[in-house]
């Protein structure tokens, strides 16, 4: 929908690539759909969720044996986003490396968008 010819929407490190196989193979899913919502100290925040069929508006991007599928409405706010996946002492998630993110919450869970990108305000 908003694609740029050569250039995959997100991008995903081998390790999100690795744990989106492995949360696809678990269920039979077809992969997993990312996408943003209003909510949070910072006005937004992303959505992730198992998905048994592509939508035909969704971007879909694979990698390394991995699928993401992105949301037609979240699709302007996720361009250039790297998607890693980190284990620590406390907790393990994807993790979004987004050059659109204007602020973010102490929590790490809200953002806010460049808001020439069409992001509701807070």
């Amino acid at each position: 929908m908003f694609s740029i010819p050569g250039k995959q929407a997100v991008t995903l490190t081998p390790r999100a690539a690795a744990q989106i196989i492995k949360l696809m193979d678990k269920d039979g899913h077809q992969g997993l759909r990312l996408g943003v919502k209003k909510g949070g100290c910072a006005g937004m925040e992303y959505t992730l969720e198992f998905s048994d069929s592509i939508d035909p508006n969704d971007e879909v991007v694979e990698q390394d044996g991995a699928r993401v599928m992105i949301a037609p409405m979240a699709q302007m706010f996720l361009f250039g986003t790297e998607i890693d996946y980190e284990v620590s002492l406390l907790e393990a998630g994807f993790k979004f490396r987004n050059p659109n993110v204007t602020e973010a919450c102490g929590c790490g869970e809200s953002i806010k968008f460049d808001e020439s990108l069409g992001a509701p305000k807070a």
